[in-house]
């Protein structure tokens, strides 16, 4: 049976504690619909698309959460089909945290922020992880071209609830090539005016010139 993600967050403490401070009525509505599959729509699939990095949170054994930063080229993280998302695990630092976590709990948190849009989308999930020859299927459908990081194997993630969070306090911030996407215009309508401006140079040169 499917679960809507009020219904898997919200434990009985938190509904306490939403209804002293007034906002249970507004998120008992995340808890309906747990009957309803939950698919990734198109707004879910072009934001995940769109991003160069995410936050995914695991449990250990010792029972400590653990948050890691992921990154790639921009949309590294794929939409395989409206219930299945997944990611190449590139080469890092070796500790190898979130993979053994992963493989004594399945369940994962992912957070994904649009910083010049200020939005963002929680992801809940089950992760499988693939690994040497049950892997090459997978790589394949996670690799991307050009990008020369070593896939050491790939996070195969069931989704189990999404939620678009509040844009409150999310400060904008821009990667150089959204700097570099927003400058375009000025840059061009600048060389155009500089061509504009020697052009004047140069007949006023010529008409000096044509003086003497």
């Amino acid at each position: 049976m499917a679960k809507s993600f009020g219904s898997l967050v919200f434990t009985p403490v938190i509904k306490a504690l939403q209804e002293r401070y007034g906002s249970r009525r507004q998120y008992a509505r995340l808890e309906q619909g747990a009957d309803t599959p939950v698919r990734l729509g198109p707004d879910e699939v072009e934001f995940i698309s769109d991003r160069d990095t995410f936050y995914m949170a695991s449990v250990g054994a010792t029972g400590w959460p653990y948050v890691q930063h992921r990154g790639g080229p921009k949309g590294f993280l794929k939409v395989l089909d409206e219930h299945t998302i997944a990611f190449a695990d590139f080469s890092g630092n070796k500790q190898y945290v979130s993979t053994g976590n992963l493989m004594t709990d399945d369940r994962v948190a992912i957070i994904l922020i649009d910083y010049p849009r200020q939005l963002r989308l929680k992801v809940l999930g089950h992760a499988q992880i693939f690994e040497g020859e049950q892997a090459k299927e997978w790589i394949e459908k996670v690799r991307d071209v050009g990008y020369k990081a070593t896939i050491e194997r790939v996070y195969v993630i069931r989704v189990e609830a999404f939620d678009w969070n509040c844009q409150q306090h999310i400060i904008p911030r821009f990667t150089e090539e959204e700097i570099g996407e927003a400058l375009a215009p000025l840059e061009k309508r600048m060389q155009g005016l500089e061509d504009e401006n020697k052009k004047l140079h140069d007949e006023v040169v010529r008409l000096k010139e044509a003086k003497r």
